[in-house]
């Protein structure tokens, strides 16, 4: 019986309550794969035939639908979809049988011949895509012809599948791989028989891996693998190796600690047959909507050569990394954030572990760990607690603050409402309070905490109440005034005495004790904003030129604060004195002696060009605008209180952006008005009138930084390496890219979908596009202090990517010290992308860090261990 359009929508059906033995006639698969109308006999044991529903069907198709409910079934012919309890089933036919619990579903021809409209099953999260369905909806049981699942990582599909329950199913004839192309898949693994439990695990019998479609070697007895949508706890397979130095080595072998949803822990370490060996500590945790971060500690003793010979050594080095990021939304008024990178100042350059080639270039270290809270108080009450490092590799000086308190009172208007507009000298009149506090300690990487290191550290104090106000003058000056107080509190100070059993020298005596000093000064300036336009009429290309020139003028005095200044005799005579501040060297600086009257010149330019638009043709196309400079800015001051030397050196400094924002020049440069004696110290002649030109340049520098790419019009900005940075180094590659050896399935290069790359290919590889970026930087150092007249610093640096194919990449850096005459860091990196599979090359082929690595494996981190990993890690020599 067929239905009308009208009938069709009614999509319920009684639910009858009599129960009734489930059975399971043969099923003609033939008639289900072709569509054709299925005849099935039922041997029903209950003399009463009921209906077996209990619950509600949903149901359409586009051809036709049948109901008989004499017999209790249902027929769905051409994108036949049914919804029942759990189950969502889609196919070119479906029919069901209530009274037996039976769903059957099938392909159907098109009108070529060709099978379509397979049928797509889901009940809860499980998804099954197959030829043929025969389900049973009341013991849950199922034969699948070709079906095809997604479990994990993992996808398989069967010839047979023979399903017992929600839980288990047996499947004959199976190949399973984590490829994309279920149908034709790069590789696959073949079982005859696979039992699985969704969600929990795959067992296998004997397993051959094919490639292409070519049996390997490469076969297992059985096999077990844990399916699991959360972490499991594992081995983490080692990588082995050799080098000149240390031998044989076993690399990043370990164990994977899957703790809990929100933090986990890898321990790897290495293993030298020379007695060398690295253990590593990696843990990343997160709670959603508050906060993220993760912690890196990395230890390792290497030993060169033997014991007894002469160029035998031993260093132990370490570096402990911790980032640690708060959600914006986790709390509006605190927030608590680290980024840490410490340990052995040559671990960079020492070690063998070798997380970034580059960071060996690394000179200096930074970490700081802070917390800040505000109070909505009124006035607004601003806290902060943090904690600081910069240390130098080279020199192995530390400098640290344990720790650093901040706090200030949000500016209070005294003589204007708090809702009213604040105009005029005396509305404006505003002052606030800071705070800042310090422990500060240095110290050099042997003594990094020791008890040494927290004997010299100096602590202090600093309060500080700014008072100032601001105006309109004749309304086209803005004129500032401000007056500072400061109150500082120390708890180091010095003594200096004669020492008279060596003459002319100093006993220095580090006194521990509160002290205090106060001062105080006033500053104001004036500064207007001038335009300029110079026109060229609307039908030359540079229609105008617009110039911006903001001149200011500032006055600042500092009164004398000699009464913290006290005097000592440097001779046995007692006849020649020195003066000395016990305030010397202090946190927050020393007070002043000598009184000044300071003023200081400003003049800031910009150059803006309105050009005509030549790409657009209409009537109404408006000009574009062009920046020319960016800054062009002079700087100097007069010391009006000084004896000698009145004037500073003038400072000058520039910035632009050429070929369209793409690549950025900064140029700055330090002229001095004042001659120079023949010992190179400055003396109050100027240099004109010493035979020399107008201002005598000391110091220069240029700066480019060019990035360009295929698809960005502004240039790569996107291509940012996290490791490295956080190594202490550069984000871009220029001095090479992180090549993390603890999981080499990650890419060197940024990661994009393998379908937007054939959307690129444009149908072939002579039509395909060929993404590409290039960055280059150029640095230019002149100096001239003491008239030698030389470039103290001349490099380039450029590194780029390149799409030689949809899936082959190529990437470099590398440059090259004028200066030095020398190559600088290079690197060479080659990828393929195999689909499920990755193959690099990573290239370093000459200087202090020659290294090649080779890499062919399973993305997948189900089949991880699935690998070939070779490398020459460099020799490295310790220092």
């Amino acid at each position: 019986m067929k239905l009308s359009a009208q009938e069709r929508k009614a999509k319920s059906i009684p639910v009858p309550s009599e129960k009734q033995k489930d059975t399971i006639p043969p099923v003609n698969k033939d008639s289900l794969v072709e569509g054709k109308e299925i005849n099935i006999t039922v041997n029903d044991t209950n003399k009463k035939k009921t209906n077996k529903l209990d619950a509600t069907i949903r149901r359409n198709a586009e051809d036709y639908e049948k109901l008989d409910q004499v017999n209790g079934e249902i027929e769905l012919y051409n994108k036949a979809e049914l919804y029942y309890k759990d189950i969502e089933l889609k196919s070119g036919i479906i029919k069901m049988k209530y009274n037996t619990n039976e769903i059957f579903a099938g392909r159907i021809k098109d009108s070529l011949g060709n099978y379509s409209q397979y049928p797509y099953f889901k009940q809860g999260t499980n998804v099954v895509e197959a030829d043929s369905i025969h389900f049973n909806t009341k013991t849950k049981k199922a034969r699948i012809w070709n079906s095809k699942t997604d479990q994990g990582e993992f996808r398989i599909k069967g010839e047979i599948t023979k399903r017992e329950n929600d839980s288990v199913y047996y499947i004959k004839g199976a190949r399973f791989t984590t490829s994309k192309n279920i149908d034709n898949p790069e590789y696959y693994f073949y079982t005859d028989k696979i039992k699985f439990v969704p969600g929990k695990k795959v067992v296998v019998g004997v397993t051959n891996m094919w490639i292409a479609d070519v049996p390997t070697p490469l076969a297992l007895p059985f096999a077990f693998f844990p399916m699991s949508d959360k972490a499991e706890s594992g081995l983490l397979i080692p990588t082995f190796g050799n080098n000149n130095r240390q031998g044989y080595f076993l690399q990043n072998g370990g164990y994977y600690f899957a703790l809990s949803d929100y933090y986990d822990l890898a321990v790897t370490g290495d293993y030298y047959t020379n007695g060398s060996y690295g253990l590593r500590f990696q843990s990343t945790y997160a709670n959603r909507y508050n906060y993220n971060g993760n912690v890196y500690i990395r230890f390792e003793n290497i030993i060169t050569s033997e014991r007894g010979l002469p160029d035998y050594s031993k260093t132990r080095s370490y570096n402990i990394q911790w980032t640690h990021t708060q959600d914006a939304k986790a709390n509006p008024n605190s927030r608590f954030s680290a980024s840490v990178n410490l340990g052995s100042s040559r671990y960079y350059q020492n070690s063998l572990s070798l997380d970034n080639v580059g960071s060996r270039l690394n000179n200096q270290l930074y970490s700081s760990v802070s917390y800040s809270k505000t109070f909505q108080t009124v006035p607004q009450v601003n806290f902060s607690l943090s904690a600081t490092h910069n240390q130098n590799t080279q020199t192995q000086e530390i400098n640290m603050t344990l720790p650093t308190l901040q706090a200030s009172v949000d500016r209070i208007f005294p003589f204007a409402p708090a809702d009213a507009p604040k105009k005029g000298f005396i509305k404006n009149i505003n002052f606030q309070y800071n705070v800042k506090g310090e422990n500060r300690i240095r110290t050099t990487d042997s003594l990094f905490f020791k008890p040494e290191m927290f004997r010299d550290a100096r602590s202090g104090l600093q309060h500080s109440i700014p008072l100032s106000t601001n105006f309109k003058l004749f309304k086209q000056f803005s004129v500032s005034a401000s007056t500072n107080y400061q109150e500082t509190w120390v708890m180091n100070t010095v003594r200096r005495e004669y020492n008279p059993t060596i003459d002319k020298d100093t006993l220095i005596e580090n006194v521990k004790g509160f002290e205090a000093f106060r001062t105080y000064n006033f500053s104001t300036s004036i500064g207007t904003t001038i335009y300029g336009m110079f026109n060229f009429g609307e039908t030359k290309k540079i229609q105008a030129i617009r110039h911006v020139m903001r001149p200011s003028i500032s006055y600042t005095y500092t009164p004398s604060f000699d009464r913290y200044w006290d005097t000592y005799r440097i001779d046995a005579t007692g006849t020649k004195y020195e003066d000395y501040t016990r305030f010397e060297n202090g946190l927050f600086g020393a007070p002043g002696r000598s009184y000044s009257n300071v003023v200081g010149i400003a003049v800031n330019n910009t150059f803006e060009a309105k050009v005509r638009n030549d790409e657009d043709d209409s009537a109404d196309a408006k000009p574009k605008k062009i920046m020319l400079l960016n800054n062009l800015n002079f700087t100097t001051s007069y010391d009006m209180a000084a004896d000698s030397l009145k004037w500073a050196p003038l400072r000058v400094t520039a910035g632009t952006n050429l070929f369209k924002e793409k690549m950025n020049v900064n140029f700055a440069a330090t002229l001095d008005p004042y001659a120079i004696n023949n010992t190179g110290q400055r003396i109050d002649v100027y240099n004109i009138n010493n035979g020399g030109s107008l201002f005598r340049m000391t110091s220069a520098n240029i700066s480019l930084n060019y990035s360009i790419s295929s698809s960005d019009s502004k240039g790569d900005g996107k291509d940012k390496n996290n490791q490295t940075a956080r190594n202490g180094g550069r984000e871009d590659d220029l001095f090479g890219k992180a090549n993390n050896l603890n999981d080499s399935r990650n890419s060197m290069f940024d990661e994009e979908d393998i379908e937007e790359k054939k959307d690129k290919s444009k149908g072939g590889f002579y039509n395909a596009e060929l993404p590409w970026n290039l960055r280059l930087a150029y640095s230019l150092t002149y100096s001239n202090n003491n008239r030698e007249n030389r470039i103290t610093g001349n490099s380039v640096m450029v590194s780029g990517d390149l799409d030689i194919t949809p899936r082959w990449k190529m990437g470099f850096s590398t440059g090259y010290d004028f200066v030095q005459n020398g190559v600088t860091f290079t690197q060479l990196r080659f990828e393929r992308d195999l689909l499920s599979w990755r193959m690099d090359f990573n290239w370093v082929p000459f200087g202090d860090n020659t290294y090649w690595g080779f890499f062919i494996g399973i993305k997948s981190s189900v089949l991880s261990d699935i690998k070939w990993d070779k490398r020459q890690v460099p020799d490295r020599q310790l220092r």
